[in-house]
């Protein structure tokens, strides 16, 4: 899930950088770096221990896989969690201090940088040696991917999705076995729900969230074939008839009262809060959430998220894990990042603890078959994307950023598109600081 992340230092990035320029020059290789110091083939078996970092957004999951490892094989993952607002300069100076562990994760949206650095090892071989590589979620390795080469595989996948009220669109004369196919179906839906009356509103989103709203709302852009930057994540193209259309659907549901006014000034900490109230009829939201929304007795409906004419699409987000360039171990670490990947870990593990697996190849295994939810979940990751920018953070994430201002314009000013032609330039001109 996308949330406000504060972003490393760049001085200290730039500290990383210059720091493993020789050990980087040593380490990697089109293999994937280093050996281990047990002298073990790939696969090893040797007892070599394998340290782990993570950050604690996805800390459940990546210990899930630690623990089964561990508990299968002769290497043993060493793991330690840190605090997300911790973690990018945590990186950033351990890289600068030679003193990176084996294996560490990332948020995807921070891997195009960290893949530009050098902080992983090439895994390229290793990877295109798996059978099933065609299945791996390719948004998390493309993310991971530079010059055709690859440094980093999916570790732990969030979706965006839609979730709509069961129970509110009973109440509301709708048919809980239809969600919405388009974006305007969408929002007569809300509208519907909202008329209700009382504490019940059509819908709720992240408005003071840039990447509440990068998450939820970017899937509609990019169902009717719009982008919002390049493809290199240089220049922004924010001020798009597709961009356009989907921001002003949403900024006629707040101001009709549609929408909870709560939206306004949601800056994600309360986000999840307002869809468990039971209050809210349809909202998209991050998909990890459909179990905590449940547990609140809530009869909720996923569907993918709709473009203004119709398809859709999801935000891959999530994290993304690699071999660090200066890992003595990479054979033990890659035999660890292989077996996640593989049927075992991806169903016993991921999908038994109904987390979102990164095989499309596997979306109806035992588990999922049991949920249609997860089911539809599972087979909507292959219509995602993950946006690419090395200076992704500071452009969109962070809340003094430009894509925050401009969204609160496009929200909540007279006219939404002028407000996304405004804020393209400045845009822009984020993505291509360094």
């Amino acid at each position: 899930m996308i949330r406000i992340r504060p972003q490393a230092p760049r001085r200290a990035l730039a500290v990383a950088v210059a720091a493993l320029a020789l050990a980087v020059t040593a380490a990697c290789s089109s293999s994937g770096g280093g050996t281990d110091t047990a002298g073990a083939s790939p696969g090893s078996t040797q007892g070599v221990q394998v340290t782990m970092w993570t950050r604690a957004g996805t800390q459940s999951q990546t210990q899930a896989l630690v623990a089964a490892y561990n508990a299968s094989h002769r290497n043993h993952i060493a793991l330690t969690t840190y605090p997300n607002e911790q973690y990018p300069a945590k990186i950033a100076s351990a890289a600068g201090a030679h003193a990176l562990p084996d294996l560490f994760t990332s948020d995807v949206v921070f891997a195009p940088n960290y893949v530009s650095q050098g902080l992983w090892s090439d895994i390229t071989d290793r990877f295109d040696a798996l059978s099933f590589k065609d299945a791996v979620a390719p948004s998390h390795i493309k993310a991971g991917t530079k010059d055709g080469r690859i440094y980093a595989v999916p570790h732990a996948l969030d979706l965006s999705v839609m979730f709509y009220n069961r129970t509110l669109y009973k109440q509301a004369h709708l048919d809980p076995a239809k969600p919405p196919t388009t974006l305007q179906e969408f929002a007569d839906q809300a509208r519907a729900v909202g008329k209700l009356g009382g504490k019940v509103k059509g819908t709720y989103f992240g408005g003071n969230c840039g990447g509440c709203v990068e998450f939820t709302f970017w899937p509609s852009i990019w169902a009717d074939g719009g982008q919002v930057m390049d493809d290199a994540g240089t220049r922004s193209s924010i001020a798009s008839p597709q961009t356009a259309a989907v921001f002003k659907i949403y900024h006629d549901l707040f101001a009709d009262g549609s929408a909870d006014p709560a939206s306004k000034q949601e800056n994600g900490t309360t986000w999840l809060g307002a869809l468990q109230s039971g209050n809210v009829g349809i909202a998209p939201g991050p998909s990890s959430w459909l179990s905590l929304i449940r547990d609140k007795g809530i009869d909720i409906g996923v569907a993918p998220i709709p473009g203004v004419n119709g398809g859709s699409s999801t935000f891959v987000g999530g994290d993304v894990a690699g071999i660090s360039a200066t890992s003595k171990h990479a054979d033990a670490a890659w035999d660890f990042l292989s077996w996640s990947l593989g049927d075992q870990a991806q169903v016993e593990v991921v999908a038994k603890q109904g987390q979102i697996i990164a095989r499309t190849d596997l979306a109806q295994n035992k588990y999922a078959v049991k949920d249609p939810a997860v089911v539809t979940i599972n087979q909507v990751m292959g219509k995602g994307q993950t946006p690419y920018a090395l200076n992704f953070n500071a452009t969109y994430n962070d809340p003094q950023s430009p894509w925050t201002t401009t969204l609160r314009g496009a929200l909540f000013g007279a006219d939404p598109a002028k407000a996304l032609q405004d804020g393209q330039a400045a845009i822009t001109s984020s993505l291509g600081q360094q």
